[in-house]
């Protein structure tokens, strides 16, 4: 039976419309900011706390926009399959990878996607999403 992880994640999208992209250290797929909750968290609460955790941004509740929720494979773990909530938030600045990211990275979502190191949640509903919204 396929284990079934719980995330949030951020769409986090500068002024040039470029996604950022973070790698976690030991890994070879970039993917987004965010990770699994703590007992008791909402989604949201997640996200915040994990950009927090990784990028030492603090993020208020009404600076993300919830995206969307997506279910399909991990991209680090064999037999894993992750139910993704998604939010999106504008950011300018540099960045420093703190905790476990090893990489950060900001791209065009349409260069993004054309990479073979991204993982299926990005591939699949992130990158598709930012280049819709994009075009609006």
């Amino acid at each position: 039976m396929k284990k079934i992880l719980t995330i949030s994640a951020a769409r986090l999208i500068n002024s040039r419309g470029e996604i950022l992209l973070v790698r976690k250290r030991g890994t070879s797929k970039f993917m987004q900011p965010g990770g699994k909750p703590e007992i008791g968290e909402s989604a949201l609460q997640t996200v915040i706390r994990e950009i927090h955790e990784e990028l030492g941004l603090l993020f208020t509740p009404e600076k993300l926009t919830f995206d969307g929720e997506w279910v399909g494979p991990a991209a680090n773990e064999e037999d894993t399959s992750i139910h993704a909530s998604l939010f999106s938030a504008r950011f300018d600045g540099q960045l420093t990878p703190l905790a476990e990211l090893e990489e950060v990275l900001w791209i065009a979502p349409e260069d993004a996607l054309l990479r073979k190191d991204i993982a299926p949640l990005l591939r699949d509903f992130v990158l598709p999403q930012a280049i819709s919204s994009a075009q609006k």
